[in-house]
Protein backbone atom coordinates (compact mmCIF):
# COMPACT_ATOMS: atom_id res chain seq x y z
CA UNK A 1 0.00 0.00 0.00
CA UNK A 2 2.64 2.41 0.97
CA UNK A 3 4.56 1.14 -1.94
CA UNK A 4 2.25 2.50 -4.32
CA UNK A 5 1.71 6.03 -2.24
CA UNK A 6 5.12 5.93 -2.57
CA UNK A 7 5.69 5.53 -6.58
CA UNK A 8 2.70 8.21 -6.86
CA UNK A 9 4.64 10.79 -5.07
CA UNK A 10 7.98 10.15 -7.18
CA UNK A 11 5.87 10.02 -10.23
CA UNK A 12 4.41 13.62 -9.77
CA UNK A 13 8.01 14.97 -8.38
CA UNK A 14 9.52 14.10 -12.58
CA UNK A 15 6.64 17.05 -13.77
CA UNK A 16 5.25 16.97 -16.62
CA UNK A 17 4.69 19.51 -19.72
CA UNK A 18 1.74 21.35 -17.90
CA UNK A 19 2.15 23.53 -14.98
CA UNK A 20 1.48 21.49 -11.31
CA UNK A 21 -2.00 21.83 -9.94
CA UNK A 22 -0.54 22.60 -6.16
CA UNK A 23 -2.93 24.13 -4.12
CA UNK A 24 -1.77 25.59 -0.87
CA UNK A 25 -1.64 23.53 2.24
CA UNK A 26 -0.24 26.14 4.72
CA UNK A 27 -2.24 26.08 7.91
CA UNK A 28 -1.57 28.55 10.28
CA UNK A 29 0.50 26.93 13.16
CA UNK A 30 1.64 27.97 16.60
CA UNK A 31 -0.40 31.61 16.24
CA UNK A 32 1.44 32.63 13.25
CA UNK A 33 -1.10 33.26 10.09
CA UNK A 34 -0.44 32.26 6.23
CA UNK A 35 0.79 35.31 4.15
CA UNK A 36 -1.11 37.23 1.70
CA UNK A 37 0.59 34.68 -0.88
CA UNK A 38 -0.95 31.78 0.62
CA UNK A 39 -4.16 32.71 0.85
CA UNK A 40 -3.81 34.14 -2.48
CA UNK A 41 -2.71 31.16 -3.74
CA UNK A 42 -6.17 29.20 -1.71
CA UNK A 43 -8.37 31.39 -3.76
CA UNK A 44 -6.74 30.26 -7.13
CA UNK A 45 -7.07 26.41 -6.27
CA UNK A 46 -10.74 26.71 -4.88
CA UNK A 47 -10.03 23.61 -2.81
CA UNK A 48 -7.52 24.51 0.48
CA UNK A 49 -9.22 27.78 1.22
CA UNK A 50 -12.54 26.10 1.30
CA UNK A 51 -11.04 23.56 4.09
CA UNK A 52 -9.17 25.63 6.29
CA UNK A 53 -12.72 28.29 6.40
CA UNK A 54 -14.81 25.11 7.21
CA UNK A 55 -11.61 23.69 9.64
CA UNK A 56 -12.05 27.01 10.92
CA UNK A 57 -15.61 27.10 11.69
CA UNK A 58 -14.89 23.55 12.78
CA UNK A 59 -12.25 24.81 15.37
CA UNK A 60 -15.04 27.50 16.87
CA UNK A 61 -17.50 25.39 17.25
CA UNK A 62 -15.32 22.77 18.88
CA UNK A 63 -13.73 25.40 20.91
CA UNK A 64 -17.25 26.59 22.04
CA UNK A 65 -18.00 23.13 22.56
CA UNK A 66 -14.72 22.97 24.99
CA UNK A 67 -16.04 26.38 27.07
CA UNK A 68 -19.33 24.99 27.64
CA UNK A 69 -17.63 21.46 28.77
CA UNK A 70 -15.20 23.73 30.83
CA UNK A 71 -18.07 25.55 32.78
CA UNK A 72 -19.55 22.20 33.61
CA UNK A 73 -16.59 20.75 34.44
CA UNK A 74 -15.81 23.75 36.46
CA UNK A 75 -19.31 23.35 38.75
CA UNK A 76 -18.18 19.56 39.06
CA UNK A 77 -14.91 21.05 40.64
CA UNK A 78 -16.05 23.55 43.08
CA UNK A 79 -19.10 21.32 43.85
CA UNK A 80 -16.59 18.44 44.86
CA UNK A 81 -14.33 21.31 46.99
CA UNK A 82 -17.07 22.43 48.81
CA UNK A 83 -18.02 18.89 50.05
CA UNK A 84 -14.31 18.11 51.23
CA UNK A 85 -13.85 21.94 52.81
CA UNK A 86 -17.10 21.21 54.50
CA UNK A 87 -15.84 17.72 55.45
CA UNK A 88 -12.45 18.99 56.74
CA UNK A 89 -13.49 22.07 58.41
CA UNK A 90 -15.68 19.38 60.76
CA UNK A 91 -12.83 17.54 61.28
CA UNK A 92 -11.09 20.72 62.34
CA UNK A 93 -13.48 21.86 64.61
CA UNK A 94 -14.04 18.25 66.19
CA UNK A 95 -10.21 18.11 66.51
CA UNK A 96 -9.97 21.47 68.33
CA UNK A 97 -12.70 20.31 70.72
CA UNK A 98 -11.06 17.43 71.42
CA UNK A 99 -7.94 18.80 71.99
CA UNK A 100 -9.46 21.62 74.31
CA UNK A 101 -13.13 22.01 74.90
CA UNK A 102 -13.37 25.55 76.65
CA UNK A 103 -11.18 27.55 74.04
CA UNK A 104 -12.99 29.18 71.28
CA UNK A 105 -10.11 30.58 69.61
CA UNK A 106 -8.61 26.89 69.04
CA UNK A 107 -11.96 25.49 67.42
CA UNK A 108 -12.06 28.92 64.95
CA UNK A 109 -8.36 27.85 64.25
CA UNK A 110 -9.33 24.17 63.54
CA UNK A 111 -12.15 25.67 61.32
CA UNK A 112 -9.79 27.92 59.65
CA UNK A 113 -7.01 24.88 58.92
CA UNK A 114 -9.26 22.12 57.98
CA UNK A 115 -10.68 25.00 55.41
CA UNK A 116 -7.82 25.67 53.58
CA UNK A 117 -6.84 21.84 53.33
CA UNK A 118 -9.96 21.36 52.05
CA UNK A 119 -9.77 23.81 49.70
CA UNK A 120 -5.97 22.84 48.39
CA UNK A 121 -7.56 19.31 48.91
CA UNK A 122 -10.66 19.85 47.25
CA UNK A 123 -9.46 21.32 43.96
CA UNK A 124 -7.03 18.61 43.19
CA UNK A 125 -9.58 15.87 43.38
CA UNK A 126 -12.53 17.98 41.99
CA UNK A 127 -10.42 18.10 38.74
CA UNK A 128 -9.27 14.55 38.32
CA UNK A 129 -13.31 13.84 39.05
CA UNK A 130 -14.04 16.25 36.39
CA UNK A 131 -11.22 14.55 34.22
CA UNK A 132 -12.47 10.99 34.95
CA UNK A 133 -16.36 12.02 34.33
CA UNK A 134 -15.39 13.65 30.81
CA UNK A 135 -13.61 10.57 30.02
CA UNK A 136 -16.43 8.34 30.52
CA UNK A 137 -18.43 10.73 29.19
CA UNK A 138 -16.64 10.44 25.28
CA UNK A 139 -16.49 6.99 25.57
CA UNK A 140 -20.21 6.12 26.38
CA UNK A 141 -20.42 8.81 23.18
CA UNK A 142 -19.17 6.19 21.21
CA UNK A 143 -21.07 3.04 22.33
CA UNK A 144 -24.68 2.96 20.33
CA UNK A 145 -27.45 3.53 22.86
CA UNK A 146 -28.80 -0.50 21.82
CA UNK A 147 -25.33 -1.70 23.15
CA UNK A 148 -25.30 0.76 26.55
CA UNK A 149 -29.03 -0.56 27.28
CA UNK A 150 -27.79 -4.36 26.41
CA UNK A 151 -25.17 -4.35 28.78
CA UNK A 152 -27.37 -2.51 31.26
CA UNK A 153 -29.35 -5.67 31.34
CA UNK A 154 -26.77 -7.80 31.34
CA UNK A 155 -25.41 -5.93 34.62
CA UNK A 156 -28.77 -6.59 36.18
CA UNK A 157 -28.91 -9.90 35.32
CA UNK A 158 -25.10 -10.94 36.67
CA UNK A 159 -25.84 -8.87 39.62
CA UNK A 160 -28.95 -11.35 40.58
CA UNK A 161 -27.31 -14.25 39.75
CA UNK A 162 -24.45 -12.88 42.02
CA UNK A 163 -27.23 -13.13 45.02
CA UNK A 164 -28.03 -15.81 44.27
CA UNK A 165 -24.81 -17.16 44.34
CA UNK A 166 -23.45 -15.26 47.36
CA UNK A 167 -26.34 -16.77 49.61
CA UNK A 168 -24.31 -19.80 50.62
CA UNK A 169 -21.38 -17.76 50.94
CA UNK A 170 -22.89 -15.75 54.13
CA UNK A 171 -22.15 -19.64 55.87
CA UNK A 172 -18.43 -18.87 55.85
CA UNK A 173 -16.96 -16.86 58.22
CA UNK A 174 -17.16 -13.72 58.08
CA UNK A 175 -13.64 -13.28 56.95
CA UNK A 176 -13.33 -15.41 54.39
CA UNK A 177 -17.23 -15.07 53.36
CA UNK A 178 -17.14 -10.65 52.86
CA UNK A 179 -14.24 -10.68 49.93
CA UNK A 180 -15.78 -13.86 48.53
CA UNK A 181 -18.59 -12.34 47.66
CA UNK A 182 -17.63 -8.81 46.79
CA UNK A 183 -15.47 -10.98 43.82
CA UNK A 184 -18.52 -13.26 42.91
CA UNK A 185 -20.58 -9.50 42.57
CA UNK A 186 -17.91 -7.92 40.71
CA UNK A 187 -16.96 -10.56 38.17
CA UNK A 188 -20.65 -11.69 37.51
CA UNK A 189 -21.79 -7.86 37.34
CA UNK A 190 -18.98 -7.39 34.65
CA UNK A 191 -19.65 -10.65 32.73
CA UNK A 192 -23.01 -9.66 32.17
CA UNK A 193 -22.64 -6.24 31.25
CA UNK A 194 -19.91 -7.22 28.51
CA UNK A 195 -22.01 -10.90 27.27
CA UNK A 196 -24.93 -8.07 27.25
CA UNK A 197 -23.06 -5.98 25.05
CA UNK A 198 -22.06 -8.58 22.66
CA UNK A 199 -24.88 -10.15 22.13
CA UNK A 200 -27.65 -6.96 21.80
CA UNK A 201 -28.87 -7.91 18.43
CA UNK A 202 -29.66 -11.57 20.08
CA UNK A 203 -30.94 -9.78 23.15
CA UNK A 204 -33.18 -7.07 21.55
CA UNK A 205 -34.27 -9.92 18.78
CA UNK A 206 -36.20 -11.72 21.66
CA UNK A 207 -38.33 -8.79 21.87
CA UNK A 208 -38.69 -8.47 18.34
CA UNK A 209 -36.68 -5.26 17.99
CA UNK A 210 -34.50 -4.50 15.22
CA UNK A 211 -31.87 -1.84 16.65
CA UNK A 212 -29.76 -2.02 13.59
CA UNK A 213 -32.81 -1.19 11.22
CA UNK A 214 -32.94 2.36 12.46
CA UNK A 215 -30.15 3.65 10.95
CA UNK A 216 -26.98 5.22 11.50
CA UNK A 217 -26.56 8.61 13.25
CA UNK A 218 -26.96 11.26 11.07
CA UNK A 219 -23.69 13.14 12.11
CA UNK A 220 -22.02 9.61 12.10
CA UNK A 221 -18.25 10.35 11.61
CA UNK A 222 -16.40 8.79 8.60
CA UNK A 223 -12.35 9.24 7.40
CA UNK A 224 -11.83 9.46 4.01
CA UNK A 225 -8.73 7.42 2.27
CA UNK A 226 -7.44 8.66 -0.99
CA UNK A 227 -8.71 5.93 -2.75
CA UNK A 228 -12.58 6.02 -1.94
CA UNK A 229 -12.17 10.26 -3.59
CA UNK A 230 -10.41 8.62 -6.45
CA UNK A 231 -12.59 6.44 -7.06
CA UNK A 232 -15.21 9.34 -8.47
CA UNK A 233 -18.32 7.62 -7.33
CA UNK A 234 -18.71 9.62 -3.84
CA UNK A 235 -20.42 12.06 -4.93
CA UNK A 236 -23.37 9.88 -5.84
CA UNK A 237 -23.59 8.03 -2.45
CA UNK A 238 -23.82 11.06 -0.50
CA UNK A 239 -26.31 12.71 -3.20
CA UNK A 240 -28.22 9.12 -3.32
CA UNK A 241 -28.22 9.36 0.95
CA UNK A 242 -26.05 6.29 1.45
CA UNK A 243 -23.42 8.79 3.12
CA UNK A 244 -23.89 11.31 5.44
CA UNK A 245 -22.57 13.27 8.45
CA UNK A 246 -19.14 14.52 9.32
CA UNK A 247 -16.07 13.38 7.15
CA UNK A 248 -12.60 13.97 8.25
CA UNK A 249 -9.95 14.26 5.79
CA UNK A 250 -6.18 13.76 6.86
CA UNK A 251 -3.37 15.95 5.44
CA UNK A 252 -1.52 12.84 4.18
CA UNK A 253 -4.42 12.08 2.17
CA UNK A 254 -4.85 15.27 0.50
CA UNK A 255 -1.12 15.68 -0.21
CA UNK A 256 -1.96 12.03 -1.96
CA UNK A 257 -4.99 13.61 -4.25
CA UNK A 258 -2.40 16.40 -4.78
CA UNK A 259 0.59 14.11 -6.19
CA UNK A 260 -1.90 12.61 -7.81
CA UNK A 261 -3.44 15.47 -9.79
CA UNK A 262 0.70 16.67 -10.42
CA UNK A 263 1.16 13.00 -12.36
CA UNK A 264 2.83 13.46 -15.13
CA UNK A 265 0.27 10.99 -16.91
CA UNK A 266 -2.67 12.52 -18.60
CA UNK A 267 -5.28 9.83 -17.28
CA UNK A 268 -3.92 10.10 -13.22
CA UNK A 269 -3.58 14.10 -13.77
CA UNK A 270 -7.11 14.04 -14.83
CA UNK A 271 -8.18 11.82 -11.94
CA UNK A 272 -6.79 13.64 -9.22
CA UNK A 273 -8.08 16.85 -10.17
CA UNK A 274 -11.12 15.17 -10.70
CA UNK A 275 -10.94 14.11 -6.70
CA UNK A 276 -10.04 17.28 -5.98
CA UNK A 277 -12.66 19.37 -7.48
CA UNK A 278 -15.03 16.94 -5.89
CA UNK A 279 -13.63 17.78 -2.39
CA UNK A 280 -14.56 21.44 -3.60
CA UNK A 281 -18.02 20.06 -4.14
CA UNK A 282 -18.36 17.81 -0.78
CA UNK A 283 -17.07 20.99 0.88
CA UNK A 284 -20.57 22.87 -0.34
CA UNK A 285 -22.73 20.11 -0.01
CA UNK A 286 -25.34 20.56 2.86
CA UNK A 287 -25.86 16.98 3.78
CA UNK A 288 -22.32 16.27 4.81
CA UNK A 289 -19.52 17.98 6.68
CA UNK A 290 -16.09 18.15 5.34
CA UNK A 291 -13.18 19.07 8.19
CA UNK A 292 -9.71 18.50 7.03
CA UNK A 293 -7.77 17.27 10.49
CA UNK A 294 -4.76 18.52 11.82
CA UNK A 295 -1.92 16.35 12.74
CA UNK A 296 -0.91 18.41 16.05
CA UNK A 297 -4.28 16.99 17.41
CA UNK A 298 -2.44 14.53 18.98
CA UNK A 299 -4.30 11.79 17.08
CA UNK A 300 -1.11 10.89 14.90
CA UNK A 301 2.28 9.31 15.98
CA UNK A 302 5.27 10.52 14.62
CA UNK A 303 6.78 8.23 11.33
CA UNK A 304 2.93 6.65 11.02
CA UNK A 305 2.02 5.90 7.51
CA UNK A 306 -1.06 7.41 5.59
CA UNK A 307 -2.91 4.12 6.18
CA UNK A 308 -2.31 3.44 9.95
CA UNK A 309 -3.16 7.34 10.46
CA UNK A 310 -6.31 6.50 8.91
CA UNK A 311 -6.99 3.47 11.11
CA UNK A 312 -5.49 5.28 14.34
CA UNK A 313 -7.99 8.17 13.30
CA UNK A 314 -10.85 6.20 12.69
CA UNK A 315 -10.69 4.59 15.84
CA UNK A 316 -9.72 7.61 18.43
CA UNK A 317 -13.08 9.15 16.42
CA UNK A 318 -15.25 6.06 16.52
CA UNK A 319 -15.82 6.56 12.93
CA UNK A 320 -16.26 4.33 10.23
CA UNK A 321 -13.31 4.10 7.08
CA UNK A 322 -14.15 4.72 3.79
CA UNK A 323 -11.68 3.57 1.38
CA UNK A 324 -11.60 0.83 -1.87
CA UNK A 325 -8.06 -0.78 -0.47
CA UNK A 326 -8.78 -3.92 -0.12
CA UNK A 327 -5.77 -4.35 2.20
CA UNK A 328 -6.28 -1.27 4.46
CA UNK A 329 -9.80 -2.62 4.97
CA UNK A 330 -8.74 -6.05 5.85
CA UNK A 331 -5.98 -3.96 8.61
CA UNK A 332 -8.86 -1.59 9.85
CA UNK A 333 -11.28 -5.29 9.98
CA UNK A 334 -8.58 -7.06 12.01
CA UNK A 335 -8.51 -3.40 14.63
CA UNK A 336 -12.35 -3.57 14.49
CA UNK A 337 -12.72 -0.26 12.95
CA UNK A 338 -15.96 -0.30 10.60
CA UNK A 339 -15.26 0.05 7.34
CA UNK A 340 -17.51 1.02 3.96
CA UNK A 341 -15.92 -0.21 0.75
CA UNK A 342 -16.96 1.82 -2.68
CA UNK A 343 -16.40 -1.60 -4.52
CA UNK A 344 -18.07 -3.44 -2.20
CA UNK A 345 -20.97 -2.05 -2.20
CA UNK A 346 -20.92 -1.82 -6.18
CA UNK A 347 -19.68 -5.22 -6.13
CA UNK A 348 -22.84 -6.13 -3.68
CA UNK A 349 -25.23 -4.33 -6.67
CA UNK A 350 -24.39 -5.75 -9.41
CA UNK A 351 -26.62 -8.25 -11.43
CA UNK A 352 -25.60 -11.61 -11.43
CA UNK A 353 -24.43 -13.05 -15.13
CA UNK A 354 -24.55 -16.77 -15.51
CA UNK A 355 -23.52 -19.45 -17.46
CA UNK A 356 -25.45 -19.22 -20.82
CA UNK A 357 -26.48 -15.29 -20.26
CA UNK A 358 -25.73 -13.64 -23.54
CA UNK A 359 -24.79 -9.99 -23.57
CA UNK A 360 -23.50 -7.67 -25.96
CA UNK A 361 -19.73 -6.14 -25.36
CA UNK A 362 -17.42 -4.38 -27.07
CA UNK A 363 -13.74 -5.57 -27.14
CA UNK A 364 -11.23 -3.18 -26.42
CA UNK A 365 -7.81 -4.94 -26.58
CA UNK A 366 -6.34 -8.26 -26.43
CA UNK A 367 -5.74 -10.53 -23.48
CA UNK A 368 -2.87 -12.39 -21.89
CA UNK A 369 -3.30 -15.68 -23.87
CA UNK A 370 -3.49 -15.81 -28.00
CA UNK A 371 -6.63 -15.73 -29.81
CA UNK A 372 -8.43 -13.53 -26.32
CA UNK A 373 -10.05 -10.40 -26.45
CA UNK A 374 -10.64 -8.04 -23.14
CA UNK A 375 -14.20 -6.11 -23.23
CA UNK A 376 -16.08 -4.40 -19.97
CA UNK A 377 -19.77 -4.47 -19.20
CA UNK A 378 -21.43 -1.95 -18.43
CA UNK A 379 -20.64 -1.98 -14.58
CA UNK A 380 -17.34 -2.52 -15.48
CA UNK A 381 -16.83 -6.20 -14.95
CA UNK A 382 -14.06 -7.69 -17.01
CA UNK A 383 -15.14 -9.99 -20.12
CA UNK A 384 -12.53 -12.37 -21.46
CA UNK A 385 -13.29 -13.52 -24.55
CA UNK A 386 -11.92 -16.36 -26.25
CA UNK A 387 -11.08 -16.59 -30.24
CA UNK A 388 -11.99 -12.86 -30.74
CA UNK A 389 -9.03 -11.31 -31.06
CA UNK A 390 -9.87 -10.64 -34.73
CA UNK A 391 -12.58 -8.33 -33.84
CA UNK A 392 -11.22 -5.71 -31.92
CA UNK A 393 -12.98 -2.84 -31.97
CA UNK A 394 -16.28 -4.37 -32.56
CA UNK A 395 -19.48 -4.78 -30.22
CA UNK A 396 -20.16 -8.71 -30.53
CA UNK A 397 -22.97 -10.62 -28.53
CA UNK A 398 -21.21 -12.82 -26.48
CA UNK A 399 -22.32 -16.50 -24.44
CA UNK A 400 -21.05 -16.70 -21.04
CA UNK A 401 -19.12 -20.01 -19.71
CA UNK A 402 -17.88 -19.24 -16.50
CA UNK A 403 -17.90 -16.41 -14.14
CA UNK A 404 -15.54 -15.98 -11.36
CA UNK A 405 -15.37 -13.76 -8.08
CA UNK A 406 -11.72 -12.29 -7.34
CA UNK A 407 -10.57 -10.62 -4.69
CA UNK A 408 -10.68 -7.68 -7.04
CA UNK A 409 -14.12 -8.10 -8.30
CA UNK A 410 -15.52 -10.53 -11.00
CA UNK A 411 -14.62 -11.98 -13.96
CA UNK A 412 -16.23 -13.20 -17.01
CA UNK A 413 -15.09 -15.86 -19.72
CA UNK A 414 -17.06 -15.81 -22.48
CA UNK A 415 -17.45 -17.18 -26.40
CA UNK A 416 -18.51 -15.36 -29.56
CA UNK A 417 -22.03 -16.15 -29.59
CA UNK A 418 -22.80 -18.88 -33.08
CA UNK A 419 -25.16 -16.26 -34.57
CA UNK A 420 -23.62 -13.16 -33.52
CA UNK A 421 -22.83 -10.24 -36.38
CA UNK A 422 -19.79 -8.11 -35.50
CA UNK A 423 -21.38 -4.05 -35.07
CA UNK A 424 -18.56 -1.44 -35.59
Amino acid sequence: MDGSRKRRRSEAAQGGSEPPFRPSLQLAKGGRHPSHTDWAERANSGIDEGLFEREEDWNEEQTTKRSHDRAGGGLLVEFVRLIIVTLLAAGGWELSTYIDPSSSGRHLLGILVGTGVGYVLGGVFGRRTASAVSELEREFRKIPAAEILAGGMGLIVGLVLATLISLPLFHLPPKTAYPAVAFVYMTSGFFGYRIGRAKNDELFALFGVKPRAAGASPREVAVLDASAILDGRIMALIKLGFLGGTLLLTRGVLEELQSVADSSNPGRRARGRKALDALVALRKDPSVDLILVRDEEGWAADGETVDAQLVRLARARGGALITNDSGLAKVAAALDVPVRSIHALAEALRPEVVAGDRVSVRLTRRGREAGQAIGYLDDGTMVVVEEADHLLGDTVTISVTNALQTSTGRLIFARVAGDSSPES
